[in-house]
């Protein structure tokens, strides 16, 4: 009996995503019957904008955490890279913020290169070598910024960026392009299955010819240069950047991608699990503000939903 009610239960958690998604669907319901407001296109709208950012750096987060690695800077680095941006656009004006887009872009990578490097050079755990890194890029981010906040970006930028295409906004048409890219790019090419399977069992992956500390390190690149597209999204929503832009972005991305199924013993994620995890959390944030319920207790049940997804994961790997 207890056999029979081990399988069912490994059945069931097997079929996360649909779980997953009846979750946001009863969340979905509950909040709209207990507010008028919730299901107004304005209120979705701006659900979906959260989401956004959240779910860009959750899916960056998912490649990493597939790898068996973790990134704790993604938030500083989401900051810098933000700052230098923005700086670039408030001194040059309009005709630079092509070359503002491309800095975000390229200050994301060199982060996430020295993320990289040291752990696969120097094989250190991910998580020490980007709880160093986190503090590191923020200082240098206090210390460009002097802890001041950076406004009077370009009109056209924020203009563009707070716009909708066929009534999507355009954060979110860069969320789902993200998402898009990154899935098909982990299923179908061979650094895609590389990653699984350095995730799953490193050294076996290197016995098989894997270049694991090339792919590793490829991969938190990858991770900052999505990053830099969280920056650029990060920018065109708030139309500003401050010292604590970021803050808690790690924990909001490592939450998506371990709700949506991304193991975080590795080997194990999917883009589509990850964006279904990034909409419940700014669902349930959304939902309990509308509420009037107080902000500690939305980290409460964040960090409860985080602790479910992690037995889940548990009890689903047995």
């Amino acid at each position: 009996m207890g056999l029979k009610s081990s399988d069912t239960i490994k059945r069931i958690m097997q079929k996360r995503q649909t779980g997953i998604l009846l979750v946001l669907l009863c969340m979905v319901v509950f909040m709209a019957v207990t507010s008028d407001v919730f299901l107004t296109w304005p209120n979705i709208t701006s659900i979906l904008q959260q989401t956004a950012i959240k779910g860009i750096l959750a899916v960056g987060m998912t490649l990493v955490i597939i790898a068996g690695g973790i990134d704790l800077s993604v938030g500083s680095t989401v900051a810098l890279s933000a700052l230098i941006s923005a700086n670039t656009m408030v001194k040059y004006g309009s005709n630079a913020i092509w070359l503002a887009i491309i800095i975000a872009l390229v200050v994301g990578a060199i982060c996430g290169l020295i993320n990289g490097f040291l752990i696969s050079v120097f094989k250190v755990q991910p998580f020490l070598i980007t709880m160093g890194t986190m503090n590191i890029y923020r200082g240098v981010q206090y210390t460009i910024s002097n802890a001041r906040v950076v406004r009077g970006l370009p009109g056209e930028f924020t203009s563009f960026m707070n716009s909708t295409n066929s009534k999507l906004p355009i954060p979110v048409i860069i969320l789902l392009a993200v998402a898009v890219i990154i899935a098909l790019f982990a299923k179908y090419t061979k650094y895609g299955r590389y990653i699984f399977a350095i995730g799953g069992n490193e050294e076996a992956a290197r016995l098989s010819g894997v270049n694991v500390k090339m792919i590793r390190m490829l991969t938190y690149i990858l991770v900052g240069v999505i990053c830099g597209i969280g920056a650029i999204v990060y920018l065109g929503r708030l139309a500003s950047v401050d010292a604590n832009a970021g803050t808690g972005y790690e924990l909001d991305a490592i939450a998506a991608a371990a709700i949506g199924g991304a193991s975080l013993n590795g080997g194990k994620g999917n883009v589509i699990g990850t964006i279904l995890g990034a909409l419940i959390l700014c669902v349930l944030a959304n939902g309990l503000t509308l509420l009037n319920i107080q902000s500690f207790y939305q980290v409460i049940a964040t960090g409860v939903i985080i602790i479910i997804a992690v037995l889940i994961d548990k009890i689903s790997d047995k």
